[in-house]
């Protein structure tokens, strides 16, 4: 059960949805079969309503997109990435906590 704060992205809206975006992109790049991005989705979730109006929250499949993945170098998934103003900010791999994400998410926003 997603939030509806979160969008799902593909190889062909990544520029629109991503790069061209006038707020901060968490992108969380995940894979249905892979465990640690399945725990991270309900913190994922809760995160999206505590920044709804400063990050928009991105998911994209790594099975159905292989260019933007490949573009960004992603080798093992959760990869979370924020982009602020087009450009990739920050790179965050593996499953983490809610506080391990939103001290992340603020130090980005900071």
């Amino acid at each position: 059960m997603a939030s509806e704060l979160i969008k799902h992205i593909s190889d062909a809206t990544f520029e629109a949805e991503v790069l061209q975006s006038d707020k901060p992109v968490l992108v969380d790049y995940w894979a249905e079969w892979c465990g640690p991005c399945k725990m991270l989705a309900p913190i994922l979730d809760e995160v999206s309503a505590a920044y709804e109006g400063k990050l928009q929250i991105a998911k994209m499949n790594v099975d159905e997109n292989r260019d933007i993945p490949a573009k960004f170098g992603i080798r093992g998934i959760p990869t979370l990435m924020v982009f602020k103003g087009g450009q990739l900010a920050a790179t965050k791999v593996g499953a983490m906590s809610k506080a391990q994400m939103t001290a992340f998410i603020d130090q980005q926003l900071a």
